[in-house]
């Protein structure tokens, strides 16, 4: 195995699994499930950003043509998402924990819509789905496969990531309304108009 491919392996391999994980969390409809599951997603996310710091960090220090300066490199395109991850989904993935926390005490309390809804803010699984999807091209270009090679091949890629991106936010943005839908207070009715007083 290339050593270049050795080290965005498990970088990539953490942003694919810390995707997943959030990706899932707005379909635990238990507490304490969701408490448990934002505990493994905080520690994916720390791993994640620590790894890509770690490879950014080295690569930058390092004299060009070393394995981990060559991955520092492939890595430049993730540094932005995970900037995002680090600034706005870890604290939003902290306050969900704690809130999971307070309904958590019974095994099998449901989760309130309000949790769900922020669960699924389009600020939690966005970054780090699109975090991953820059650290795969990465990984399939250290492997051998060159995705960009020819004329057009690096617009088309670019418009396909843009589209795939766009898809991606609709998504949580749509799922993320419905389920603050089914969080707010059911409308109250106006009462009856009294009718007409018999005397």
């Amino acid at each position: 195995m290339d050593d270049h491919l050795a080290v965005l392996l498990p970088v990539a391999a953490v942003w694919v699994v810390a995707a997943v994980v959030a990706d899932g969390l707005p379909r635990l409809d238990r507490a304490r499930a969701l408490r448990r599951r934002t505990g493994w997603l905080s520690a994916l996310i720390l791993t994640g950003l620590a790894l890509t710091a770690a490879v950014l960090l080295t690569g930058l220090q390092s004299a060009g043509g070393t394995p981990v300066d060559r991955a520092a490199g492939s890595l430049a395109l993730a540094a932005v998402p995970a900037l995002v991850v680090a600034v706005c989904t870890l604290r939003r993935v902290r306050r969900l924990r704690a809130g999971a926390g307070a309904f958590a005490r019974a095994p099998e309390t449901p989760a309130p819509h309000g949790l769900r809804a922020a669960a699924a803010h389009p600020l939690i699984g966005l970054p780090l789905q699109v975090t991953a999807l820059a650290a795969v091209p990465a990984v399939v270009s250290a492997a051998g496969l060159d995705l960009f090679r020819g004329s057009g091949a690096t617009g088309a890629a670019v418009t396909v990531g843009t589209l795939g991106i766009a898809a991606i936010g609709v998504r949580h943005a749509l799922r993320h309304n419905r389920l603050a839908e089914r969080a707010m207070p059911a409308a109250v009715s106006s009462p009856r108009a009294a009718g007409p007083l018999h005397v």
